[in-house]
This record gives structure tokens, sequence and C-alpha cells, in this order.
């Protein structure tokens, strides 16, 4: 049983031809080609069964909100709705524009209480904002006052219209200094700075690492430069692990097969799998 925390259906409200994401596709061409030949005639379909055979209990699904700075909303509403549609299993995060300020809080806040969803995502990059600015802060601060976690792009970005500082790991750690309350799911992990996030997370006992939008074979791979997440995830950092395959981007069943075959403790591979993402969206 697992929760993949990262996922995009097939729906029209996910546009994964933006212009500013072009360098995206050419990244992560291979892998998003066996997701397109695997789907067939039917990418719903196809995107259903694939966690029926991974047994997934719970997918979380991003909205997001760019509206200002490329014009792209995938909104709450059709989230949401998608959730709604498919049970259960398919829990919604917000995403709202923190360039609008106010209006942004007031989004988040019927999301959460109107729409029911469980979090909040916010791509700092495609907003052209770095994690510790300050107009931010609201929303870090709604956050809290809601009592759900955000999910932060920790990571470089393949956006050659954006600036790779912008999910600096280290910058997240003067955010949880002055707001110490604030639950973060740092993700992608960190890459070319793993050591940072993780000195973050060590520091910060309220914050996670989401492995995805990267194979998890890589984690294992000498010199890859993901090697910390495996040393400090399978000992001091293994209550702060989470699994996302960030599908699209790369097939369900392959992620989690190259998860499964990471030299983890199998109490450990199942803290990574399920249980730590329980305890952060609050289930069971």
């Amino acid at each position: 049983m697992i929760i993949d925390f990262s996922s995009r259906p097939p729906i029209d409200a996910f546009d994964s031809k933006a212009r500013h994401l072009s360098n995206y596709r050419r990244v992560y061409q291979a892998s998003e080609a066996q997701v397109t030949e695997a789907a067939g005639a039917d990418p719903m379909a196809a995107y259903l069964a694939a966690y029926d055979q991974v047994d997934a209990a719970y997918v979380v699904v991003k909205a997001k909100d760019v509206e200002t700075t490329f014009g792209i909303k995938a909104s709450n509403e059709a989230v949401a709705e998608f959730c709604q549609a498919h049970g259960k299993r398919f829990i919604g995060f917000a995403g709202v524009d923190p360039n609008k300020g106010m209006t942004a809080v007031r989004e988040l806040e019927h999301a959460v209480k109107e729409l029911g969803m469980r979090g909040l995502n916010l791509q700092c990059f495609e907003h052209r904002l770095a994690i510790n600015d300050k107009r931010m802060y609201p929303l870090y601060a709604k956050c809290i006052e809601l009592g759900i976690p955000v999910n932060l792009h920790a990571s470089t970005n393949f956006s050659t219209e954006c600036y790779m500082e912008h999910g600096r790991p280290i910058l997240l750690d003067e955010v949880m200094v002055h707001l110490p309350e604030l639950v973060v799911i740092a993700s992608p992990p960190g890459w070319p700075w793993v050591h940072e996030l993780v000195g973050v997370a060590w520091r910060h006992k309220n914050v996670y690492i989401g492995v995805a939008a990267v194979r998890p074979k890589y984690l294992d791979v000498p010199e890859s430069g993901y090697g910390p997440l495996l040393q400090y995830g399978n000992s001091v950092l293994q209550d702060r692990m989470l699994f996302g395959t960030s599908f699209p981007m790369q097939p369900i069943v392959r992620a989690v097969e190259e998860m499964n075959a990471l030299p983890l403790k199998e109490a450990v591979r199942r803290k990574w799998m399920y249980e730590n993402s329980a305890r952060v969206l609050g289930l069971d």
C-alpha cells in the first residue's frame, strides 16, 4: 500500500505544453514517451489502472496558479471536481498565485473550507518568487491557521525563463526560523543542493522531503548527487521522507518498482511509501 503525494491526472486542466516549460519536455522526453505509449487510446483508464496495480491508497493532485507570470492556471475547482469524481483515493492541494496578494489568501481559504482541499502547492520558480520572498508569507501564515501543509518547489528547475536560485533549499531555513509551525513538503528533493535540503530538514522538524520528479534508482547511483537522501533518509530523516511519482514525468509502476529496489530498511520503506505522507495529510 502506497501514497503518491505528487501526480497530475490526464485532464484538460493540466497544460503540459506551456511555453515556459518546454525545456522540461526535452529533459523528461524518454520517461514521458513511455507514459504516452502505455496510455494507449484511453489515458484516464490507464492512469487509474496503474494506481490499482501498485495498490495506491491515496494520490495527491495539486492545482497550480501562475496566471500573473505565465497566464496559466490549473484551477482549484477543476482539481476538486476530479478528486470528487474519482473517490476518496484522490486528495487535492490548492494552487494560488502569491503575486495576487490577499486575493490568493482568500482563494486558499475557500479551497480548503469549501472545496475540501488538504494542502497548498506553490511552484516558486513559476511565480518568479524565491521561497523566502515576503510576498509568500501571508500564504504561509494562512497555512498555519488552516492546519495544512505547503508543497514548495525546492530544487533546480528546467525552465530557462525562470531562475534556479528561487528554489534553493537554504532559503527555506529563513522561513522556518520565522514560522516554525509551518509544515513544508520540499520537493523535488533539492538537487543540486541536496546537502542544503538535508541540513534544513535536520534543523527543522516540520520540513519534509519529497522524492519526486527524479527516478528513484538515481538515489543509489554514485556521484549522482542524490546519495545523501538515501543515507539520511534511512536514518535520522526516516520520518520525513515522502514518495511521489510526479506522473506524467515518469511511469507510475516503474517509479514504485524502483523505490522498492532501493536499499532501505523495510520499516523505513513503509515510512517513505505510506506512513509519513499519511501523517502529514492527517489520514488514518
